[in-house]
């Protein structure tokens, strides 16, 4: 029996909280169908569902991708994750002991999946952690909301090339959990505000003023030292003209990620 579009949107926001699928990913209708068994009716209705969800976006010419947010949509993400998580927390009664029992589960298998080396299963624990943290406060409906901006600010990450360690995030998480359980939810709003933000500042959103080659600059930085100081130089800013053809050449619609990247990594 073929998958429902909840299963294939489920499969999708996973794979987007373990960073297997890049911002800008192509997600191509037959080949997610081909894929998980089913129509493309099915598959179009879980991507409607995720675009309505500010996960997806999808242009007449080129198909379905998955969102790149620019720099406000960033900050915008983060202060939403700012006012829904705080909220949750602010003035909470100590949680039950079902509840610390589930959080300090979920804990152990972060701290196991950063022993390991599945990278994919570290990134998802790490981004759920949220999700689960608002379940266990008891607001399902919300939980749901934080999971898409949790995925959200999961590409932001990989757009803007987060240096926000896995294990300070683990520290931190345990930080608030011990808070919760000594039923001091001020520390824990706080601590949880200082976790944000801490994230958010690992993040590089600002673009030096007319580069518009910085980015991919910065990816094709040297992994080596170069062999002579004059090699290391930085290379020139290109002219007007250079620019405007790779501005031009970087808008050409058919230039896209390949549709097989996602049947192997989901």
């Amino acid at each position: 029996m073929g998958s429902t579009a909840t299963d294939i949107s489920q499969r999708i926001i996973e794979a987007v909280l373990a960073q297997k699928l890049a911002p800008g990913t192509r997600l191509g209708e037959q080949q997610l169908a081909m894929l998980f068994d089913c129509s493309r009716t099915i598959v179009r209705e879980a991507l409607t569902r995720l675009a309505a969800r500010g996960i997806v976006t999808v242009s007449a010419r080129r198909g379905w991708y998955l969102i790149e947010p620019s720099l406000d949509e960033a900050r915008e993400a983060f202060e939403a994750r700012r006012v829904i998580e705080l909220g949750l927390i602010r003035g909470r009664r100590p949680l039950d002991k079902p509840a610390i029992t589930r959080l300090k589960k979920h804990l152990a298998q972060e701290k196991a999946a950063l022993r390991g080396d599945d990278v994919g299963a570290r990134s998802f624990l790490l981004g759920d952690f949220h999700v689960c943290l608002a379940e266990c406060l008891g607001n399902s409906l919300l939980a749901d909301t934080l999971r898409d901006y949790t995925a959200r600010t999961t590409l932001i990450a990989m757009l803007y090339q987060s240096s926000h360690e896995a294990a300070q995030s683990c520290q931190e998480h345990v930080a608030i959990v011990a808070a919760l359980e000594r039923g001091d939810a001020a520390r824990a709003e706080a601590l949880m505000a200082e976790h944000l933000a801490s994230v958010q500042s690992g993040l590089q959103l600002e673009t030096p003023a007319g580069d518009p080659l910085h980015q991919l600059r910065q990816a094709l930085t040297p992994v080596t030292p170069p062999a002579s100081a004059s090699a290391s130089a930085p290379p020139s800013a290109p002219s007007s003209r250079r620019t405007r053809a790779l501005r031009t050449r970087d808008a050409d619609p058919t230039d896209s990620p390949p549709a097989a990247y996602l049947g192997a990594l989901l």
